[in-house]
């Protein structure tokens, strides 16, 4: 390991990739979330997304690798009116050289679906815990996995979809 803390501008650019991918899940542009996975190929394990299987599993047990897996596990979103990503916090590590990293990312996230006439929020508390690989100057997710910590669901009382 080169050092304990990861530069100023990888930090940032680090940053700005968790953020696009929960922008990019909110916006339901799932080919973009994709594009930010590495291909089969890439160094080490790349573009694989492994998700649990609430409420029976709140640890990573589904794994979706290469980006077109990605994309279709992430469109049953599109069953989901609205989504709300939060990044509570974010914590970067440098990986074995300096073409890898890994991470520790809180969220909150909203998933606001139609129950008997009403809105419904179920709320996930989550980690994702990340490894990422700077490819072609670029840093991309080469393994996220999602882990749950706890589900809460409450009602809405308005939102840009209604009452």
């Amino acid at each position: 390991m080169a050092g304990l803390v990861i530069p100023v501008e990888e930090w940032a650019a680090l940053h700005d990739l968790v953020h696009r991918y929960a922008a990019r899940v909110d916006e339901r542009d799932f080919a973009g979330v994709a594009r930010l996975f590495g291909e089969p190929g890439d160094p080490g394990e790349p573009g694989v997304l492994v998700l649990p299987d609430p409420p029976r599993e709140f640890g990573p047990v589904h794994e979706h690798r290469g980006p077109e897996a990605v994309a279709a596990a992430l469109s049953v979103l599109d069953e989901v009116p609205l989504t709300a990503h939060g990044i509570t916090g974010a914590v970067f590590d440098p990986g074995d050289d300096p073409a890898t990293a890994r991470g520790r990312i809180t969220c909150v996230a909203h998933h606001v679906t139609r129950r008997d006439g009403r809105f419904a929020d179920a709320v996930w508390h989550l980690r994702y815990l990340d490894r990422y690989a700077k490819i072609g100057g670029e840093w991309r997710f080469a393994r996220r996995e999602v882990h749950l910590d706890l589900i809460g669901t409450r009602e809405v009382r308005a939102s840009r979809l209604g009452r």
